[in-house]
């Protein structure tokens, strides 16, 4: 792994000391889980624009074809937003959250 040294903001310091405290995880871990999720998410714009790019030409029937592939990702996009951030493996593995209704208490008569 590559050392970086990079110069940040006071105020996004503090922030970024909050959240490593708040969570456990070192101030490197953050960063590089930023960094790998912004990268991923500018690869994923460069591909919708040059997917749109080359639908313009297109019928319509065909865009809509083209549309149909972008199905799978959309799954995929959902279940890593309502995962909370973890990955689909991680996500199936977890417990579903239940929610128990308190029983109501019987007055006294």
């Amino acid at each position: 792994m590559s050392l970086m040294s990079l110069r940040l903001p006071e105020e996004l310091e503090v922030r970024l000391d909050r959240e490593a405290a708040r969570s456990g995880r070192g101030r490197s871990e953050i960063a590089r889980t930023a960094i790998a999720e912004y990268l991923a998410r500018q690869e994923r714009e460069q591909f919708v624009a040059e997917y749109v790019r080359s639908a313009m030409g297109e019928d319509r029937e065909a865009v809509l074809a083209r549309a149909e592939e972008f199905l799978p990702l959309e799954d995929e996009a959902l279940a890593l937003a309502e995962s909370g951030g973890k990955s689909r493996v991680l996500a199936a593995r977890a417990k579903p959250t239940t929610y128990r209704r308190k029983k109501a208490r019987r007055q006294p008569r």
